[in-house]
């Protein structure tokens, strides 16, 4: 199955938009299909909290990545600042999803 996005009203797809498709399209009531999406986002975000990786089939991983503390500099003052440790989330694009973004670009 295969949604359709026709028309966005906003440069970015939002939860909103993503819960109408699931509406209109799927046939879900506008309830479940807000709980569906907020769901999803709520594990994918649970798990990245405690560490664990999350892999998508054919979209990509998002991981979870530790940056150790540095000395860093504030690029108005020029005045050098400690950069504190922190983890971060890196988001890596499968290769079906990147292929399907260059055809898009080349196709359009």
């Amino acid at each position: 199955m295969e949604l359709a996005v026709e028309s966005l009203e906003t440069p970015a797809l939002t939860k909103a938009q993503l819960a109408e498709l699931l509406f209109d399209q799927i046939g879900l009531n506008k309830r479940e299909s807000k709980d569906m999406i907020d769901a999803f986002f709520d594990l994918v975000t649970d798990s990245l909290v405690n560490g664990t990786d999350v892999k998508i089939s054919g979209f990509g991983n998002f991981q979870i990545r530790t940056k150790a503390p540095r000395p860093g500099r504030n690029p108005r003052t020029g005045e050098p600042v400690a950069i504190e440790a922190r983890r971060v989330v890196t988001f890596h694009a499968s290769p079906k999803l990147k292929e399907q973004v260059q055809t898009a670009i080349i196709g359009a």
